[in-house]
């Protein structure tokens, strides 16, 4: 037998018979990837891995490497690397070629472990996280091969991967070398590029230079745009060519740092600030051999800098920003264990409580290994976690972590009212005034000069700038204070241990900043910094470019513009469009509330508050509402409310299609305080000039003047293929036709800097007529059915860009069918040509329709259709690009063109046009035709909606292939599909007419809990916009007494009346917006509330709620009151007092106005993403399900690296990146790996999506999978125990997933003989089984199975029987007499009876012979724990499966006949240019591996049970 996920050479020759590499190459040119091999050394070629490591990586591979065969050129190549032909690296190889797939095994094994070698490509601050971050960790190859295959390189590409080394080599190198020398080096130290790109996907218009010589393309495809994805994938070589240098800094040991060539002299800086021996400086420079070095430089560029070198860290003098630098940087230091900042949501900090739950870090396993088979452990978990518990308590959903009671070092730092320094002092060198009092109540008074920190003899009332005596000059603040308060120099030392014992991830900002809707009660420390960040309001300081702000629209433009011919040009672009994109919200944001709160002046002033807009740090601020009456004809300010959404929608989408040369503005839309407010970056000059001119296409008055550009509609033409919008004509006021390719809103301007901006986005999706009325028009039937169209509150409603492209999809299957069966008729009828093709050989060029029909007519039954529809498809393509031979076939094309809707004839094209139905745009008389196609076509796509998509999401949810857990999880699955928030009501009343109602009982709660919660955010925004600041406490309280508490009549608390000055109110007229002085929300009662609830449901969502009050609700519908706590807070942004609220008692209210602690804003903003991580991704994804599990691990590491390239060490897809790496590590047998890559992404998850976000609860449940199989048995208890706490918090107990959390729960602790408990969960499991899964699924058969072996250690045999008959019964009738599994549990049986028996007899003989009675010992089994983790990886989905020689043969035949199809269709879809339209990857790729899927797929050995 051998092990699959042991992945050995088998799989190996396996991965080498089916990846297809570059072909095109002949035997005679071959050449090895480098220069000469000694042939001593090996006998393929080789590659040298650097200075520092001369070791070599051969390729032992045979010379004549493998052989491809390649569906799409018929017969076999050969492809391989020559023993005897050399080549250098010159102009001379660009004619050669090499296979393009393939990366050195032992590159990463260098100390700087997988750092993605790009010029910049560490962000500054992350330096000192590298070697954790980025690193990939795969072990070299076990196997046959020593290269890795990455990725699949494009077939018939030669010769392509040359020109772009050749124009790499100066930046990777200071200069272009020449090829001679380099062959006569040693072989030690050769000269080698840090970074060598073997591509299969170079630019295009490199490849059109290149390709001037070439031959024509064998498989005659067209090229695809540059801009489009393409199926070969490039693959990095990275050549790491870390070194170690010595640093000397003054008063420590001297010690040695590993850096890389590719690092700038800055990040050396960042790890020194961030080391504990040095971590106290900030103001220095590094000198080699007596000689400064450029702080960004890079290292490589730095003349003698090698291994081995000395940098002495020299002092430097202050200055005033050094200065108050450095005076930061020390509060960051003894504030580093303080979670004020992540619970106050400031500067990207956020909370994770995972060290709390595993005591440290979990990565050294093999020094602790707690809890071993049988170290007693105390296993009982707190009472309100145990099944069946009511109790819901809010408080362990924060832990106390024992880091957090600050050692308390000092106790004020703060700036000195003495400050600035007059003229005088300056010119004795005096930048500021420090005022210290340190824990010994010692206050004192410190000057911070050129030369550092000194104590000078000023007091709080006296000032004395001279030096005391002594005075302890100090280079560093710290240094001074160590030498004053010995309390001081103890604790920060501990501090400064401590902080460096954290897990970097515990640390590091998140890109965007997470809120948290509870906190704990907290003191109020002075901090220095942050009373002057709110003073100075941290304008042109933190952005650290001297004296200005930023334009953020330069800069967000800038970064578009960036190359993008290759990947590192590519990675260096998204990068920066990234880093600009979130700095940019974090600024909007902060605006966004200082324009709410009243701290920013408006542009106009005199208007009154609604109208007023702002303009604060380069960006533009406006409210949501409808000024001069713009949005009259669609909804007034309901319209302008929602346009800003849609807008942000439409920037997203134009953003995510990146046509050169169309810019967008950088917008953030901000909901806070009950406003919302669109912040976006300024188009240069607009504001020195009217709108009216400035606008050259589109229109400014909804359609009565319309204009158009040329230049706009070359670029718009651009983008209408893949966001599907068809160039259409209006009429203008004056009669005039003019074309368009947008809505008529959506603006074109071009600016001072010469750049075409397109703005006004709200109607780039077609409208949504089961929402929009009009008179005259008929809907589907599918529609009137359901109620549609229903008046909604706006007119703005559109369709999702998910939805467009469903229905499009749908449509283009439709238009196969309909094509193939009018083929099939024809051919029926005629009959005259019945030699078809085989399904093998490729169709001729000359399209003859009948070709195809072969393999279509019987593929529909054997289910291997994609072949099929993939000959249609081609022969869709030869018809269109063909002059109509044959009549008949093209007649066809037409009719199913005709048939769905198709803009052209002779392909199939499905657009939109965005103006139909709009009020006010009317199109020329010779339009009126395909007006009435578009109408219908909007017509269907609105019935398409209800009759497939809501459908599919209800039966996706029936088959739980998708497992929502909270509002946030049912509302992505829903958008997912296409599906608005404003049909939640017709989902609902699908599930309820649903026959396996039951089953979806999760689904109706979570959407009954939303619809609740949304109705109610949309009163509370309305509510809020009557309170002013001083009552906001007051009111949310009030408002959440109305909406929780059982308390049937709460008061709210108005402010004290001396506070409010009736008179100077009245007559300030341009107060901030949330100054409105009415207390009409203190008059407010549960019953109205509730009444408004029902109200909204009923208008807003099409759904009648049958309750009166909150308690009516929870009862009703099954709701948790803490659970719609949460919802309401996570979409109004209001943090609560962490403590246990008690909802229910009818004596007094449950909340106070102590109780609220703050309101954060709700921001929504563009993600961009990183597209070729993410290619990476996903064909690392594929690799796995097709069962290469080292490749698919390599592919996913590769993406790793891009990701941390791209986004930086903190993100959500990273997040997804390492769950799937430490599941493959797992199955691979790596625990420790598995463990350490876990770690980090729950770790990840608990920082960038919340603590208890329902992605959160999923890591930390795979981790404790991972630490039980690493034998830390108590730390996989309570991970198990907080996964289900969180799992309890945000939706109860009666979901799905309990089920598998039970199920895990319990099997650990029948490990651990603690057999009542246990038992308590696996039954509970068994239970919501049951109700989810019918009381026939095989997931119930395991439960039974699980339940009756507890029952059997506790030697309860009859119980045990009973349980494992009933599963018996399952298996029996689910698969019949012979399948495996009958057969183990009829086994099972059978030895449960023995026992059971034998247990009887030994009874009768005591009962018979009393105490004298020779019993024999009774077997009772302690479970082992190999079962138990064999039962948990069953559970969870995870399956080894033992194969013998024959499967593995088998199997091997069966992927690479796959694999030929998948590749043969793939090729197919490009040809098929009509239909290439690129989907934006639609938010976080969920892994595969996540969800389980059914063992069905015979090439998936190491994945889904």
């Amino acid at each position: 037998m051998a092990w699959v996920w042991v992945c050995t050479s088998c799989c190996r020759q396996l991965a080498e018979a089916v990846l297809p590499t570059s072909t095109g190459v002949g035997a005679e040119e071959r050449t090895p990837l480098l220069g000469l091999a000694p042939a001593s050394l090996s006998p393929g070629p080789s590659i040298l891995r650097g200075p520092g490591t001369p070791s070599w990586a051969g390729f032992s591979c045979p010379p004549n490497g493998f052989a491809s065969s390649d569906p799409l050129f018929g017969g076999y190549k050969e492809i391989g690397l020559s023993t005897g032909s050399s080549s250098t690296w010159g102009p001379g190889a660009t004619g050669a070629s090499w296979p393009t797939a393939v990366l050195l095994a032992d590159l990463e094994q260098d100390a700087r472990q997988g750092e993605c070698a790009l010029p910049r490509a560490a962000p500054a601050g992350l330096a000192p996280l590298k070697p954790e971050a980025g690193q990939s960790s795969s072990p070299g190859l076990t196997s046959c091969m020593g290269a890795r295959i990455v990725a699949e390189a494009r077939t018939g590409d030669s010769g392509s991967a040359e020109p772009e080394l050749e124009s790499w080599l100066p930046r990777c190198h200071g200069g272009p070398e020449t090829p001679e020398p380099r062959r006569e080096q040693p072989p030690t130290a050769p000269a080698l590029p840090s970074v060598m790109l073997l591509n299969g996907d170079c630019p295009e218009s490199l490849k059109r230079e290149e390709r001037a010589a070439e031959p024509p393309r064998e498989n005659g495809l067209d090229e695809s745009e540059p801009g489009e994805e393409t199926t070969g994938q490039e693959v990095i070589v990275i050549q790491d060519t870390g070194f170690s240098v010595k640093i000397l800094a003054p008063g420590i040991e001297p010690f040695s740092l590993q850096v890389s060539p590719q690092e700038m002299v800055q990040e050396i800086h960042q790890v020194l600030m961030d080391r504990e021996d040095t971590c106290h400086r900030t103001c220095f420079s590094l000198h080699l051999d007596g000689n400064m070095l450029d702080h960004f430089s890079e290292l490589r560029s730095v003349e003698g800098l090698q291994e081995g070198s000395v940098l002495r860290v020299v002092e430097e003098p202050y200055t005033v920003r050094e200065a108050r630098i450095h005076v930061r940087h020390v509060r960051d230091l003894l504030k580093s264990l303080d979670p004020s900042d992540a619970f106050n949501g400031v500067d990207c900090n956020s909370l994770s409580f995972l060290s709390v739950f595993t005591d440290g870090d979990l990565g050294d396993s093999g020094k602790r290994k707690k809890g071993l088979e049988m170290d007693p452990i105390d296993c009982t978990p707190p009472e309100y976690i145990l099944p069946g518990s009511r109790e819901r308590p809010l408080c362990p959903l924060q832990p106390q972590n024992r880091d957090w009671k600050p050692l308390q070092c000092l106790k004020v730092l703060t700036m000195s009212g003495w400050n600035p320094p007059p003229g005088n002092r300056k010119m004795h060198g005096d930048l500021m005034y420090l005022f210290v009092i340190t824990a010994e109540d010692r206050q004192v008074s410190i000057t911070a000069s050129t030369r550092g920190f000194y104590l000078n003899q000023s007091t709080a009332y006296h000032f004395n700038p001279k030096p005391a005596s002594p005075r302890f000059l100090s280079h560093s603040l710290v240094e001074l204070l160590n030498q004053i308060s010995p309390t001081f120099k103890k604790n920060f030392a501990v501090l400064q241990k401590k902080r460096v014992q954290r897990h970097p991830f515990e640390r590091i900002a998140t890109p965007f900043q997470v809120y948290s809707w509870t906190a704990p009660q907290a003191e109020h420390a002075m901090d220095c910094v942050r009373a002057e960040d709110a003073y100075t309001s941290r304008l042109g300081y933190e952005e650290h470019i001297p004296g200005q702000t930023r334009d953020w629209n330069e800069e967000l433009q800038t970064t578009r513009e960036l190359p993008r011919k290759n990947l590192p040009e590519r990675l260096l672009r998204e990068r920066a469009i990234f880093k600009v994109h979130s700095d940019f919200t974090a600024a909007a944001t902060r605006g966004a509330m200082a324009v709410i709160d009243g701290n920013v002046m408006a542009i106009n002033p005199s208007e009154e508050t609604k109208m007023q807009m702002f303009i604060w740090n380069n960006i533009f601020f406006s409210l949501g509402f409808d000024v001069r009456d713009h949005y009259k004809d669609f909804g007034g300010d309901v319209a302008a409310y929602v346009a800003p959404t849609n807008d942000l929608n439409g920037v997203r989408t134009y953003n995510a299609v990146d046509v050169e040369g169309l810019y967008t503005l950088g917008t953030v839309v901000v909901d806070y305080r009950g406003y919302r407010v669109t912040a976006q970056s300024i188009i240069p000059g607009i504001l020195e000039r009217d709108q009216e001119q400035s606008v050259i296409y589109g229109s400014i008055d909804f359609g009565k003047t319309v204009m158009s550009h040329p230049r706009y509609l070359e670029l718009l033409e651009r983008t209408s293929r893949p966001l599907k919008i068809l160039r259409h004509r209006v009429l203008n006021d004056r009669g005039e036709e003019v074309e368009l390719c947008s809505s008529v809103e959506c603006k074109g301007i071009i600016g001072n800097d010469g750049r075409h901006y397109i703005l006004d986005l709200l109607r780039t999706f077609p409208p949504d007529l089961n929402f929009l009325p009009v008179p005259g028009e008929m809907l589907p039937e599918e529609c009137t059915r359901a109620g549609f169209p229903r008046a909604h509150r706006h007119k703005l409603c559109c369709l999702r860009q998910e939805l467009v492209d469903a229905f499009v999809e749908h449509r283009y299957l439709l238009f196969m069918k309909l094509a193939a069966l009018q083929l099939m008729q024809q051919k029926a009828s005629k009959m005259e040509n019945p030699t078809s093709l085989e399904n093998g050989d490729p169709p001729s060029s000359e399209p003859k329709p009948e070709d195809p029909l072969g393999p279509e007519a019987g593929s529909e039954e054997e289910g291997s259709s994609a072949s099929g529809l993939a000959k249609v498809k081609e022969l869709a393509e030869t018809i269109a690009s063909d002059d109509g031979t044959d009549p008949r076939s093209r007649e066809v094309i037409r009719n199913a063109c005709k048939a769905v809707g198709s803009i052209s004839c002779t392909a199939f094209d499905v657009r939109f046009n965005p103006d139909i139905f709009s009020p006010g745009v009317r199109f020329p008389e010779s339009c009126q035709e395909e007006v009435r196609d578009q109408k219908q076509l909007l017509k269907d796509a609105a019935a398409f909606l209800l009759s497939c998509q809501i459908p599919g999401l209800v039966k996706d949810c029936i088959d739980h292939a998708v497992l929502p857990m909270d509002g946030a999880t049912l509302a992505e699955v829903m958008r997912q599909r296409g599906i608005n928030m404003r049909y939640l009501g017709k989902v609902l009343d699908l599930v309820l007419r649903s026959p396996a109602r039951e089953q979806l009982d999760h689904i109706y709660k979570i959407g009954i809990g939303e619809l609740i919660t949304r109705s109610a955010k949309h009163i509370f925004k309305t509510y809020l916009q009557g309170v002013e600041l001083s009552g906001l406490s007051a009111a949310i309280s009030h408002f959440l007494n109305c909406f929780l508490s059982s308390y049937p009549n709460p008061v709210a608390h108005l402010p004290a009346d001396e506070l409010i000055s009736k008179k100077r109110n009245r007559r300030r007229r341009n107060r901030p917006p949330g100054a409105a002085d009415n207390t009409a929300w203190a008059v407010m009662t549960p019953q109205e509330l509730w009444k408004n609830i029902c109200q909204e449901a009923k208008n807003y969502f099409g759904f009648s709620l049958e309750c009166e009050t909150v308690d009516q609700a929870v009862e009703t519908y099954g709701l948790q009151k803490i659970t719609l706590l949460r919802e309401i807070s996570l979409k109004t942004g209001i943090q609560i007092l962490l403590k246990e609220y008690s909802f229910d008692s009818r004596h007094k209210p449950a909340f106070t106005e102590e109780d609220v602690l703050n309101i954060f804003p709700v921001v929504k903003h563009v993600n961009p993403k990183a597209s070729d991580a993410f290619h990476f991704f996903q064909s690392g994804q594929a690799k796995v399900q097709q069962g290469f599990l080292k490749e698919g691990c390599e592919l996913i590491n590769e993406a790793l690296n891009l990701f941390n390239n791209v986004y930086g060490a903190m993100h959500v897809e990273i997040c997804a990146c390492l769950r799937l790496l430490a599941r493959l590590h797992y199955i691979m047998g790596d625990y420790a790996e598995a463990l350490s890559n876990q770690q980090k992404a729950v770790l990840m998850s608990e920082r960038v999506m919340g603590i208890e976000h329902p992605n959160t609860i999923q890591e930390y449940m795979h981790l404790a999978l991972y630490c039980f199989a690493s034998s830390q048995l108590s730390t996989a208890l309570s991970l198990l125990y907080r996964a289900r706490y969180l799992t309890l918090l945000v939706f109860g107990e009666d979901h799905p997933e309990m089920a598998l959390l039970d199920n895990n729960i319990g099997l650990v602790l029948h490990g651990v003989m603690e057999y009542d408990l246990s038992l308590r969960f696996l039954e509970n499991a068994l239970a919501v089984s049951t109700k989810y899964h019918g009381p026939k699924s095989l997931k119930v058969a395991l439960s039974h199975h699980l339940v009756a072996r507890v029952y059997e250690s506790k030697a309860e045999f009859r119980s045990a029987l009973q349980h494992e008959k009933e599963g018996y019964t399952i298996y029996k009738t689910q698969l019949g007499e012979d399948h495996e599994k009958t057969k183990e549990s009829s086994e099972y049986l059978k030895c449960l009876t023995q026992q059971a028996v034998a247990l009887q007899r030994t009874m009768n003989e005591i009962y018979r012979n009393g105490s004298s009675a020779n019993i024999p010992p009774l077997k009772f089994t302690a479970p082992s724990m190999a079962s138990v983790l064999e039962q948990l990886n069953v559970i969870n989905g995870i399956l080894f499966i033992p194969l013998s020689q024959k499967d593995l043969e088998n199997l091997k035949a069966e992927v690479a006949r796959r694999h030929q199809l998948q590749e043969a269709g793939k090729n197919r879809d490009k040809a098929e240019e009509p239909m290439a339209t690129e989907p934006e990857p639609a938010g976080v790729p969920e892994d595969s591996a996540s969800q389980p899927q059914a063992a069905k797929d015979p090439s998936s050995p190491g994945l889904q049970g």
